[in-house]
């Protein structure tokens, strides 16, 4: 049907007889019942596939119970549907994961989309701009699908012909307020398709007491603590580097500890030595006895341990040129970890100008080159800027913890992340609630993951000397 003219084309309209009003009497074209039969019959039935395939358990329940009413009568139905109860808690007591995994969640999916998503969607795409209003039309956004499941929804979008992927980053509060959720993040699931995800509650709300020491020496992904998903957080820390950022009282000591505790049959094994600078003297200090002679605090015996590493790293590389591209730890040539708990006194707080250069020239020397022959670098500080850490881009893993401004998570994390969800700015600055909670950035995944790091106290790191002192002799 042909729409109203807008109103600045009314107005151009000028009429001979003034006393007459104008009248529209746009065109009618008469469209065979046929034709309109047809097309309504096809909406209902594509309507009905896609209620069968999006919700099949809600549609199999009333559909089942109305064919026993109508073959077996309404008693048999009524002792039905008394009984599904019954079964279901049943069920839920007996295999919780299945059940919820199979009912529960797809039931609470269905719920979402219809009293939260699907009511509220058409408002909050047109006041966030995400939609458009066009001559008397909307054109909105797609929802495509909302899942569920422990923690969080996830809303698959299709977006408008001519949307970007930063349309929507740049709107993540629009979201999150209007859906009534505490954040949104954005991902790409394929070209023209985004996964929202609106967190419904905390996972990580809570301190994590530190993960078990391993049984067996691995130098694989360490355990450090938990997703936001609630699967455990690995890092990987053999073949890659990895920095990590927050504010003072952030938790990065939990990150260090962690990995060192994750590493410590492999350190008795002989396939990990753990190399540590401690200029602050107060953290890695701690555990000073599992490092043996590989310790250093003060800051010409730190430059003096990491140019060892770098000549190290280099007489691997004399040897394996031309035989093999990448390191396997043995006890020959075993993974060398090197931690430096405070980077940015080294690098940039040093007074001694000559030493800082020493020590700038070793960390790009290992960063650049380390990986392949089995030397990488873990590296913590406060301050992310490029004044301070002008080699942060060397570190393919990065961590941003607890950071003071919301500039900064970008400089961490690169460009985007915060508009991607990683609101290292707003993590909560009691230790209770927000110490070791982070946003983890993969050299192989654009998309930061919300974790948090096990606490590791002083009681376990006694335990851990008592247990595991010397290994890195």
């Amino acid at each position: 049907m042909f729409k109203n003219l807008p109103g600045d084309e009314a107005r151009n309209l000028v009429s001979t007889t003034p006393d007459t009003a104008v009248v529209f009497r746009p065109a009618v074209m008469q469209t065979p019942a046929i034709v309109t039969l047809v097309i309504w019959l096809s909406h209902l039935l594509t309507g009905l596939v896609r209620l069968l395939v999006r919700h099949p358990v809600a549609v199999a329940v009333p559909v089942g119970l109305g064919v026993i009413w109508t073959l077996y009568g309404w008693r048999l139905a009524l002792v039905m549907a008394a009984f599904l109860p019954s079964a279901g808690l049943s069920w839920l007591l007996l295999d919780r994961a299945s059940f919820l995994r199979l009912v529960g969640w797809p039931l609470l999916a269905w719920w979402r989309l219809v009293a939260v998503y699907r009511r509220h969607w058409q408002p909050v795409m047109v006041v966030s701009g995400l939609g458009r209003h066009i001559r008397g039309r909307d054109y909105l956004p797609r929802l495509v699908r909302v899942e569920c499941d422990g923690w969080a929804d996830r809303v698959s979008v299709k977006m408008l012909h001519g949307q970007a992927v930063t349309d929507w980053a740049d709107r993540i509060e629009h979201l999150a307020h209007g859906f009534g959720a505490p954040s949104c993040r954005v991902a790409v699931a394929r070209a023209g398709r985004l996964v929202l995800t609106f967190p419904r509650r905390d996972p990580l709300a809570e301190p994590l007491p530190a993960v078990p020491i391993p049984e067996v020496a691995e130098v694989g992904p360490v355990e450090i603590g938990r997703c936001e998903d609630g699967s455990p957080m690995r890092l990987k820390v053999h073949g890659t580097h990895v920095l990590i950022a927050g504010a003072t009282g952030a938790g990065k000591g939990s990150y260090l500890w962690s990995t060192i505790r994750g590493l410590l049959p492999a350190m008795r094994a002989g396939l990990v030595q753990v190399w540590a600078l401690d200029p602050k003297r107060m953290e890695l200090s701690f555990g000073r006895a599992l490092f043996g002679a590989r310790y250093a605090a003060d800051p010409k015996e730190c430059a003096d341990l990491l140019d060892e590493a770098v000549s190290v790293m280099q007489e691997r590389a004399d040897r394996f040129a031309g035989l093999q591209r990448s390191h396997t730890p043995t006890t020959a040539d075993p993974f060398v970890l090197v931690l430096v708990d405070e980077v940015a006194f080294l690098t940039a707080y040093q007074p001694d100008k000559q030493l800082r250069q020493r020590i700038t020239a070793a960390l790009a020397t290992l960063t650049t080159q380390g990986r392949a022959v089995g030397v990488g670098v873990m590296a913590a500080l406060q301050d992310p800027r490029k004044e301070v850490m002008n080699i942060r881009n060397l570190f393919p893993d990065k961590i941003a913890l607890r950071l003071d401004e919301s500039e900064q998570v970008d400089m961490v994390l690169g460009d985007g992340a915060r508009d991607r969800g990683a609101l290292a700015d707003h993590i909560s600055p009691v230790p209770e609630l927000g110490a070791g909670v982070g946003y983890v950035r993969l050299e192989t995944s654009p998309d930061p993951v919300r974790v948090r790091a096990a606490y590791v106290s002083d009681a376990d790191i006694r335990a851990m000397v008592a247990e595991f002192a010397g290994v890195g002799r």
